[in-house]
């Protein structure tokens, strides 16, 4: 969806098509809105949070919704007392999908690594069992993330290379053209569009009107908008 378009619509959602009464919107207010929407449904969807209570990877069509947003990145890293840690994790991060990485030793080739996810809070409890410890000959270990970055925990028992994080980023702000950035005074000098699917860009469109119209205390639009966002969740 081009961003005429968009911009259209949503003040076609709020019968501002033609409006020059007190309330009529900028080019900004609409932009910020529908960015605001955007992380909020993504949120949604990832925490399962929506109509149909479905997290990430829970259906196909979850999968396919979101599966634009989906990055890989490898990551260096250092070595610790127990764990690798990597560098700073990307500024888009949104939801931690999994990390991978190999493990060797002195005496053996490099293995695939399996590694989950655990809390910062049981990692020496973790550490200490003997069936959940790191262990190279069952090519198994855990991560945690602390401080924007991810912890790979080896125990002292092998070392670790080539960690790749997969990750759910933010969705890319939409831009329009020759728009004022409030919060910088600039003009955008390029059009930036929604990334996400043509029929997501439309529930999107609802979710910014009813931003906007709550914001301009215009209860029925809020109300009707946020009905329509809700029921094609």
């Amino acid at each position: 969806m081009n961003n005429n378009l968009l911009q259209i619509k949503i003040k076609q959602r709020l019968n501002k098509l033609a409006s020059l009464d007190y309330d009529n919107i900028e080019c900004w207010q609409v932009q910020e809105a529908f960015n605001k929407a955007q992380i909020e449904w993504v949120r949604r969807q990832l925490h399962g949070l929506n109509s149909k209570k479905e997290a990430a990877e829970q259906s196909v069509n979850t999968i396919d919704d979101l599966q634009v947003l989906l990055s890989s990145v490898p990551l260096s890293s250092e070595k610790k007392s127990k764990y690798y840690e990597t560098v700073v994790i990307p500024s888009d991060y949104l939801h931690f999908i999994r990390v991978s990485g190999l493990a060797k030793t002195d005496c053996c080739p490099s293995v695939d690594l399996s590694i989950y996810q655990v809390e910062e809070a049981n990692v020496d409890i973790l550490l200490s069992d003997e069936f959940k410890s790191p262990s190279f000959e069952w090519a198994e270990t855990f991560c945690t993330v602390a401080s924007d970055k991810v912890r790979v925990y080896t125990n002292d028992q092998f070392d670790v290379e080539n960690i790749s994080l997969v990750y759910y980023r933010r969705p890319k702000d939409v831009q329009f053209l020759g728009c004022v950035n409030p919060s910088t005074g600039s003009i955008y000098t390029a059009d930036v569009v929604c990334e996400l699917k043509e029929d997501i860009c439309e529930i999107l469109v609802d979710d910014a009107a009813s931003i906007l119209a709550g914001d301009l205390e215009n209860i029925n639009q809020y109300q009707r908008n946020l009905q329509n966002s809700i029921k094609n969740s």
